[in-house]
């Protein structure tokens, strides 16, 4: 059996930008997607902790080291420019390998790893 756990997760970013005609996705700081083991075009899940709405979609490598935090298309209408946000990416495993697995968690400071 397998069954799906928290991979990586990004803890409490503020998002830079927001483009309603951009096709879709969430930019993310290059430098944040390596420390927390999220690739480009992976499937990612927005939390706002400011409104509480939540979104699924995908990543986007961004400027490495540039604190952008953007999201694109149709999500702009549910989070905004400001806002606090947690993404999280989870994997697939087998049961008993779950039980032992620790996800990457990171807590940026100002949208910047410290």
């Amino acid at each position: 059996m397998q069954i799906q756990v928290l991979k990586s997760k990004i803890h409490r970013v503020s998002v830079t930008e927001a483009d309603l005609d951009y096709i879709g996705s969430i930019t993310i700081d290059g430098a944040l997607m390596d420390a927390c083991g999220i690739i480009e075009n992976e499937r990612v899940e927005i939390y706002d902790i400011t409104n509480g709405n939540r979104i699924a979609t995908y990543a986007i490598r961004g400027e490495e080291s540039s604190g952008v935090i953007g999201i694109n298309g149709a999500a702009a209408h549910k989070i905004g420019v400001g806002d606090l946000v947690i993404i999280a990416s989870y994997a697939l495993m087998d049961y008993e390998e779950a039980k032992a697995w620790h996800p990457t968690v990171i807590f940026p400071k100002n949208n910047r790893l410290q």
